[in-house]
């Protein structure tokens, strides 16, 4: 299996530094490359300017709330191809979650063991069902 923990990036480790504005600023202003989407915000207002965004930063104020996955993907399956991290209350168990939803960047309230979230990520060689990652549906495997 392949580790993918090696591909995702950590805290201060996110290789976008630019400043992280709210939606609502992010909107307002013309030069701004990095927003930060609360979880009663609508992704949607992003979609027009995707090309000129480094980096989406969700935040994820309590583990069980999951807004943030639907934005994720909304981003992902838009065609956002930039940074996109998960902020706040992220859990090992939910970060093979957040991958298929499109996150490649975290960015934990508290840490996070590599080595949990590497056995996390690769306990399943085969998905269910699409998503916004590359991987094949097992089915699809079975049936070409």
């Amino acid at each position: 299996m392949v580790d993918l923990v090696t591909t995702l990036f950590f805290r201060d480790e996110a290789p976008v530094s630019a400043p992280v504005v709210a939606l609502a600023d992010f909107l307002g202003t013309t030069n701004a490359t990095a927003v930060r989407i609360e979880p009663a915000d609508d992704a949607r207002a992003l979609l027009p300017h995707l090309d000129r965004i480094a980096l989406v930063e969700v935040a994820f104020p309590a583990f069980r709330d999951g807004r943030g996955y639907s934005s994720a993907r909304i981003l992902r399956e838009a065609g956002y191809k930039g940074e996109l991290r998960a902020e706040g209350d992220v859990l090992t168990d939910q970060v093979p979650l957040m991958v298929r939803c499109g996150f490649d960047s975290f960015a934990p309230r508290a840490p996070i063991d590599a080595e949990a979230v590497s056995r996390a990520l690769n306990r399943f060689p085969h998905v269910y069902q699409a998503a916004a990652d590359a991987n094949a549906p097992v089915w699809k495997h079975r049936h070409g």
